[in-house]
């Protein structure tokens, strides 16, 4: 029995109690207890001392008495601690029995949080002008693991890829190519992303710097790329998509897949925003401004912030304009003008949809990729748009059904700034893609792949080249994965060149190189685990390890509720912490009977399942060799 049904079962027992004595509207609270305070706690006596007028320790002694009478056979005592908490004890052998055989199933600790409600997480959005830098990899992961455990507590989860493909960096690529003279191939066979981003993008914006009729003409291109059926527009599809044909190489390197690319130019080709504006308007929810500075305009109101212009007295709409019917179709408002084709099968043979307004792509009509809840995951920097968006949507739907995840950026050290050849005095710098001026995610993957299989190669000289280079995809891309999720997504990361190809401490590979010492163990032991005495669980070691892996459902939980990677990831090192230390102090394989070996070998598999388990739910491989 995992965490979640004994703290439900201790939380019915309490209520029993509530319910008997007329004491209602009490919200309190049962976890697990601090060691020395039994294994599960609750405050009820604290919160009812104030409405009784009674002491805690009292009225916990009086909870006590009644709720003994309830106790069922997964809990062996209850007491009232002095300072008024009330300490459940497990009875640890029944518990034990029950954890080690429920997390032997591919389904331990499924949750049913979401009741198949349809829920779309869009990531990602990285101009298709560039190769992905470390920044853009922090947002992909967060977005790619929301999905996971989204998917976990059973929402029905689409992922989405909105591509800018309409902005003024395409415009940038497209003036480098016509108007400055790059060649459309790269030299030398460099990655095509790489080399607009480095070459071409960087390149054309010096060139603006000296040349202002070379700017006038990126307003000319940027107009004619909204017109679908002009020379520039096409090519500019053209090279945007082999810009991202490039990126979607490095994010299924990281292991990410999405369901469908939605493209900006088809957006406002769709004519999304008139129907939206319509709404908008008929709904009362924009004013034309008749006097003051927005005469002419029309604005949305806010409570916290000046009036935000939604359409400029001349009739061009500002940027916000594309992202609110982008929201509204995301959420099922407005109707669907798209029909959907395939883009390309993706390395885990999940096909990738397109937005298409070709209606002959009729034998995809039928699918859809709105939801009843959208989470859109961008960085903070967005937040006041973000917040203009959510409060539409609010408006529009009456429930809280648009999310905006954000997260702080990731910057450079001064470190790793020197190394690329920016000298500053400060401690951490922003990347700039129009300098030139980032760590691209490629460069990143394949230095730690190549630091990786050397070490592996030289403490495992038997395994094939094939072998070693599983093992370094394995910890390399879960190395970049989570460094991505560790921290808080509000705190600013600052990634450093060197320091990151470090695989000591409180690192992924830690986490896996723990799972692989357990399989060591499993393979050595010819598959003994067959009937199991639970009571032979009595060391802390044991018990703290059986303890952990029944925590696993509380964290899924969490992890959901709040949308917080990292709940997943601490628990992956908590639990390889616990396993460590029972690694140290218990023997497994030498153990004082064929009795204990059992037991032990039980314990160590049902370890390494949950951690395989809950590694998954980071997109992280459990390589069996490290």
């Amino acid at each position: 029995m995992a965490f979640l049904k004994i703290l439900e079962y201790t939380r019915q027992i309490i209520s029993s109690y509530l319910t008997t004595n007329d004491l209602t509207d009490v919200s309190f609270t049962v976890e697990p207890s601090k060691p020395g305070f039994g294994d599960i706690t609750c405050n009820i006596a604290f919160l009812l001392a104030k409405k009784l007028h009674k002491n805690p320790q009292d009225i916990s002694q009086e909870i006590v008495e009644f709720c003994s009478k309830e106790l069922g056979s997964d809990i062996k005592n209850i007491t009232a601690h002095p300072a008024g908490h009330i300490n459940f004890e497990l009875d640890f052998i029944n518990f034990s029995k029950s954890v080690l055989e429920e997390s032997q199933s591919p389904h331990y600790c499924d949750i049913d949080i979401g009741k198949s409600k349809k829920i779309i997480v869009e990531h990602t959005s990285v101009n298709p002008n560039k190769a992905l830098h470390i920044g853009h990899v922090r947002n992909i992961v967060i977005g790619d693991i929301i999905t996971r455990i989204l998917k976990k507590v059973n929402y029905d989860v689409h992922t989405l890829n909105y591509v800018d493909d309409s902005g003024l960096q395409v415009a940038d690529l497209i003036i480098g190519f016509k108007h400055c003279g790059f060649s459309e191939d790269p030299p030398d066979n460099e990655k095509f992303d790489h080399y607009c981003g480095d070459t071409v993008y960087v390149g054309t914006t010096e060139k603006y710097i000296d040349d202002k009729d070379l700017e006038s003409k990126r307003h000319e291109i940027l107009k004619a790329i909204e017109d679908i059926n002009t020379e520039t527009s096409i090519f500019a599809q053209k090279i945007t998509r082999k810009v991202l044909d490039a990126q979607l190489k490095t994010v299924w390197n990281l292991g990410v897949t999405y369901d469908c690319l939605n493209f900006e130019s088809q957006i406002i080709h769709s004519k999304l925003w008139d129907n939206i504006f319509s709404k908008l308007k008929s709904q009362n929810l924009v004013r034309l401004e008749k006097s003051g500075k927005n005469e002419g305009c029309w604005v949305i109101s806010s409570k916290d912030e000046d009036d935000k212009i939604l359409v400029r007295s001349n009739g061009v709409a500002t940027y916000i304009a594309k992202d609110i019917p982008y929201a509204a179709w995301k959420l099922g408002i407005i109707n669907d003008p798209f029909s959907y084709k395939i883009f390309t099968t993706q390395e885990n043979n999940q096909t990738l949809y397109e937005t298409t307004l070709d209606q002959r792509d009729s034998d995809t009509n039928k699918l859809s990729f709105s939801g009843d809840k959208v989470i859109t995951v961008i960085d903070n920097r967005q937040i006041r748009l973000q917040k203009i968006i959510t409060d539409l949507m609010r408006r529009f739907t009456g429930s809280d059904s648009y999310i905006h995840l954000g997260y702080e950026s990731v910057t450079l050290s001064s470190n790793t700034s020197s190394i690329l050849g920016f000298e500053t005095s400060d401690k951490s710098v922003q990347m700039s893609g129009r300098k030139g001026f980032y760590v691209d995610a490629d460069l990143i993957l394949g230095n730690l792949h190549d630091k990786i299989y050397n070490e592996s190669k030289n403490r495992n000289s038997s395994l094939s080249d094939s072998e070693l280079n599983s093992i370094a995809k394995s910890v390399s891309v879960g190395t970049i994965r989570y460094e991505m999720i560790k921290p808080d997504l509000d705190k600013i990361i600052t990634f450093d060149l060197e320091t990151s190809l470090k695989i000591e401490g409180d690192t992924c590979s830690y986490i896996q190189y723990s799972y692989a010492r357990a399989m060591r163990i499993l393979e050595k032991s010819n598959n003994l685990i067959t009937s199991v005495n639970f009571s032979n669980f009595t060391s802390q070691f044991e018990i703290n390890l059986i303890k952990k892996i029944a925590m696993y459902d509380i964290q899924v939980s969490d992890a959901a509720k709040n949308l917080s990677p990292k709940v997943i990831a601490r628990y992956c090192y908590e639990l390889a912490v616990a396993f460590s230390s029972f690694y140290e102090h218990v023997m497994v394989l030498n153990a004082e009977s064929d009795e204990l070996i059992k037991s032990r070998l039980l314990l160590v598999h049902s370890f390494s399942l949950t951690l395989r388990n809950a590694l998954s739910l980071l997109g992280i491989d459990s390589p069996s060799r490290m």
